[in-house]
């Protein structure tokens, strides 16, 4: 009788980003901590990656400020859907905006990083929301 290892896969964080240079380093900072990434550049694509994926991303993070849907936006719409909300989202914005940040937080929220985004905030916080999600 041969028994197989199963190995587990990496937890799945959905990275959103209209900067192309801010995608490259997040997901990189991501995949060298072994997470699954997906990028794409926009809120609108976020949600159709989530409508198609949905039950494996295990978080989102995202910038604020994009054009056409903002990630408070996009964040808005993960809370309200029974089939996301539980989806931990992390938002990110270059500008440290007390008012902004307090609205992301009571909005649902997980976390609100200041870029430039390093490696020990990824760590840290994927740790801590990923492990209570799995």
């Amino acid at each position: 009788m041969s028994t197989t290892t199963v190995t587990p896969e990496p937890p799945h964080v959905l990275a959103v980003d209209d900067s192309i240079v801010d995608r490259a380093v997040i997901s990189r900072l991501l995949r060298s901590s072994k997470y699954r990434v997906t990028t794409v550049d926009s809120g609108k694509r976020a949600l159709e990656v989530l409508s198609l994926d949905g039950d494996n991303v295990h978080m989102i993070i995202t910038d604020y400020c994009m054009p056409e849907m903002s990630g408070y936006e996009l964040l808005k719409r993960v809370k309200e859907s029974t089939e996301l909300r539980e989806i931990p989202v992390v938002l990110m914005s270059s500008e440290n905006s007390p008012a902004r940040i307090r609205r992301c937080l009571e909005e649902g929220a997980e976390e609100f990083l200041i870029k430039p985004v390093r490696a020990s905030d990824l760590s840290r916080l994927c740790g801590r929301l990923i492990t209570t999600l799995r």
